[in-house]
């Protein structure tokens, strides 16, 4: 399956507005239209769960797409949650990859992580 696949599938679940997958590098593999997560916002990103610390972003907030997200939680090990007004977003780490989903009201947060975390558990049982 091509990584735009993946994109798409992720937009056709109904729980999701936007998404975007990066190598660890920062470089964008696939992305849908209306998010443009730069290289060095992706690659801040993974250096922050590989890290283990994320609590530098409750301060500062996680910039994704231009987009300034109040950062919520993260657990430690994988995945970051950012919520923006009435929407969030969910991002979370494979072996090879960066998955960012963006949901928007009236999508259900929820759902939104539930589908992008699913995709990510499908990419770490296939070594992605």
């Amino acid at each position: 399956m091509s990584w735009q696949s993946y994109i798409d599938n992720l937009l056709a679940s109904g729980n999701i507005a936007r998404a975007a997958i990066h190598n660890l590098d920062g470089s964008v593999l696939a992305t849908s239209p209306g998010l443009n997560v730069s290289t060095k916002e992706a690659l801040d990103l993974v250096q922050i769960i590989t890290k283990g610390d994320p609590s530098s972003l409750y301060a500062d907030g996680m910039r994704i797409g231009g987009m300034k997200y109040t950062f919520l939680r993260g657990d430690g090990i994988r995945s970051l949650y950012g919520r923006q007004g009435n929407g969030g977003v969910v991002v979370t780490k494979t072996n090879l990859t960066l998955v960012i989903g963006v949901y928007e009201s009236p999508m259900v947060a929820g759902s939104g992580v539930a589908v992008v975390e699913h995709l990510a558990d499908y990419l770490i049982s296939t070594n992605q």
